[in-house]
């Protein structure tokens, strides 16, 4: 019933809706005009947006809306995850998972259970894993998982979506040998006598990945409409999806021009798309409804933490001969910057390592000397490590930190044994960005994270995991408070899509986006805010999701 509610309101547009609809009798939250949280009791909407929002009297002047008992329930705006990759996460949800898993050879048996229910699936993909869990702490290798699976390529990604581990059959494919160079901006890991061990970091990825069979337009519908359904479940009504080829880019046209678009999505052109100028010199694109924007591209700064590819001023501190990787080389980012912001596009730029963000700064700094464009709310993605001298940077340039709480508490059981004590001063920084003014977007970068946006408002207060360990809180200094990561899930994250004035705030004129949930994370002991669950989600006043059917 669910899915057949799903289909059949993505047909519907919200100016069909023949009356206003008033909800009486709810807890409401929002963000008012001036950004300060205010509660009101009803919301009447019609033709998709807010027209009041209040106490009952302020619901009297529309004595014809079709009237619902929101039955004392909490009701907020719909949040907003400011970064996720939507098709990686439609196909996490229909490939082989193997988040969790405790070992290697426990993972390398799933993906073998996987091949053997999959016996029409060419490539074995999933991704999930994470050797910094498990005993051991040594990355897999291609023998482990040719135990399993020895006739068919097998393609596993790193839960940072920065290493991938492959069997032999893939690397036969992709070419890679002991002879094959690490290409820039990527890593070949090898045995002692060079031969590939199937780990491939970064850049080097690329080399099999472009061996993939391209995704048919039902493999991406098949994707799109798993993520959509699993997005609106827990209570995200838009997101912004970071890195699309061009494929992506011609499908979510083709969807939101048949309006079956089901959430709100507000792409990132990937930089490294051969297409890239062509789809820049096509302008930015919104759909009269906003479910669709594309008017920002997202550039590949460096690699991740947990496989050492962060790019560092300092070596890492457990790699003494490594620095991290550059995955677009420093000489291509003033012409690249040059291209995007001169298009009148917004530039966000991934980067986690303290050199990265560095490098991203002055090269901001750089191009705003000579084209100007700072007004168009360029971003770094994820700002993890920087150095503290560098973070009055963001609010000077104008640039926005867009960060995942959740990251925090998943590496906070490798990050000062990466970095050391004394850069950590600079890591997952959000109230030192929340008090110098900058406006954080948050979001959870699913799926290499859980897309839950709760877990990420719990870990962004507490600094803890849902184990709520440690116990009080990870480098707490830099916890912020239930209405500034509320804040960071709604305003903020329409106000880094140029899209404040449409959506994050529940005031008239803007859309009726709202999610009903089971519990006030305004008033509860903080550690449970995790544990709030979903009970509907509308967009444009129409009903997504409903958690009863």
């Amino acid at each position: 019933m669910k899915r057949a509610l799903f289909f059949i309101l993505s047909l519907v547009s919200s100016t069909a809706l023949a009356a206003p609809t008033h909800i009486y009798n709810i807890q409401g939250y929002t963000l008012n005009d001036k950004n300060e949280l205010s509660r009101f009791s009803n919301i009447v909407f019609d033709g998709g947006k807010v027209i009041a929002l209040g106490n009952e009297e302020s619901a009297r002047a529309y004595p014809q809306a079709q009237a619902i008992d929101g039955k004392s329930r909490v009701l907020m705006p719909g949040l907003i995850d400011a970064h996720g990759h939507i098709l990686g996460l439609g196909g996490a949800l229909l490939a082989v998972d193997v988040r969790g898993i405790p070992n290697a050879k426990a993972a390398a048996k799933k993906v073998r259970d996987y091949a053997q229910q999959s016996p029409d699936a060419g490539w074995i993909l999933g991704g999930g894993w994470n050797q910094v869990l498990w005993p051991d702490k040594a990355f897999p290798t291609s023998a482990m998982l040719d135990e399993y699976v020895k006739d068919r390529p097998v393609w596993i990604r790193r839960i940072d979506g920065h290493a991938g581990w492959a069997n032999s059959k893939a690397l036969q494919i992709a070419g890679i040998t002991k002879d094959t160079l690490d290409p820039p901006g990527g890593k070949i890991m090898r045995h002692k006598n060079g031969a590939p061990t199937g780990i491939l970091i970064d850049n080097a990825m690329n080399m099999l990945v472009e061996k993939i069979p391209q995704d048919t337009e039902q493999q991406l519908k098949r994707k799109l409409d798993a993520a959509s359904e699993h997005l609106l479940a827990l209570g995200i009504t838009s997101t912004h999806d970071a890195g699309i080829n061009y494929a992506t880019y011609e499908y979510y046209l083709k969807r939101s021009r048949e309006l079956t678009l089901s959430l709100r999505i507000y792409a990132m052109i990937a930089a490294t798309d051969p297409k890239l100028a062509d789809m820049l010199k096509a302008g930015p694109i919104r759909d009269q409804y906003d479910y669709l924007s594309i008017r920002s591209v997202k550039v590949y700064g460096d690699g991740a933490l947990g496989s050492r590819g962060a790019a560092m001023l300092a070596p890492y501190s457990d790699d003494h001969e490594n620095i991290g990787l550059l995955l677009t080389p420093e000489k291509q980012l003033k012409p690249l910057f040059d291209l995007i912001i001169g298009s009148g596009f917004q530039l966000n730029i991934h980067e986690i390592g303290d050199r990265g963000n560095r490098l991203a700064l002055d090269q901001f700094e750089e191009t705003f000397s000579r084209i100007k464009g700072q007004h168009l709310r360029h971003r770094i993605e994820h700002a993890q490590v920087i150095d503290v001298s560098d973070i009055p940077r963001f609010k000077t340039l104008n640039i926005i930190p867009s960060m995942q709480p959740t990251h925090a508490t998943s590496d906070m059981n490798m990050a000062q044994k990466r970095i050391g004590k004394n850069r950590l001063k600079g890591a997952y920084a959000w109230q030192t960005f929340e008090q110098q003014g900058s406006i954080v977007a948050l979001g959870s970068d699913f799926p290499v994270e859980l897309a839950n946006p709760f877990f990420g408002i719990h870990a962004a207060v507490t600094r803890q995991n849902r184990d709520n360990q440690p116990e009080n809180g990870w480098l707490k200094e830099e916890a912020v408070t239930v209405e500034q990561a509320f804040k960071g899930f709604t305003y903020n994250g329409a106000y880094a899509a140029h899209q404040e004035h449409v959506i994050g705030r529940l005031t008239p004129g803007k859309w009726a986006d709202f999610i009903l949930v089971d519990q006030d994370i305004f008033t509860i002991n903080p550690q449970d805010i995790w544990k709030t669950k979903v009970l509907e989600t509308w967009i444009g006043g129409v009903k997504r999701y409903d958690s009863a059917l």
